[in-house]
């Protein structure tokens, strides 16, 4: 089994990259939106968390989220904002052995990318990066014509122009 590393800085802010298990051709959770914000919304009653940028593409999404001063475990609520999604959903998904022994339904990837935000200039390329995903897959021709995305809000609050179109994507070093 790999030993995967993991940045772990309470009240730290990270990018992260969470993908459906089966991308192609699945648009389960534009599909599902509404499921999808509820889970979101519940995991952050019990497990507050700040969220400074998110899109959802309908096959995985990319957010910016800062954790409380004194917690760390961003690791509960990806578990959790998974769980009261997938449960959700009608069980129609065809599960492999490990799935099935594991209790798991066959909708999410495991693992996901995270990224520890290490500062000013770091924050703003992932939120760029957050903000043009749907540009740089095709799905639209201009950042606001997506609206499973934060930009809208903070088009709002002043942050973007409203004609923001993005910046040097290819700069930022995320995987996806």
């Amino acid at each position: 089994m790999s030993n995967y590393r993991r940045l772990w800085y309470p009240g730290g802010a990270y990018f992260f990259t969470v993908n459906l298990l089966k991308r192609q051709g699945n648009d389960l959770l534009t599909r599902h939106i509404g499921l999808l914000r509820a889970s979101v919304a519940t995991v952050r009653k019990a497990h507050p968390f700040v969220i400074h940028g998110w899109v959802v593409l309908p096959d995985h999404l990319h957010c910016v989220i800062e954790l409380p001063s004194n917690d760390m475990n961003f690791s509960t609520r990806w578990r959790l904002i998974k769980m009261g999604f997938s449960k959700g959903l009608p069980q129609e998904e065809i599960r492999n052995a490990s799935r099935t022994r594991r209790g798991e339904r066959g909708i999410w990837q495991r693992r996901y990318w995270e990224h520890l935000i290490r500062n000013q200039r770091d924050f703003n390329a992932h939120m760029d990066y957050v903000h043009i995903n749907p540009v740089k897959h095709g799905l639209v021709k201009y950042v606001a014509d997506w609206p499973h995305s934060t930009f809208h809000k903070l088009v709002e609050n002043g942050v973007y122009p409203p004609n923001w179109a993005g910046g040097d994507e290819d700069a930022v070093n995320c995987n996806e």
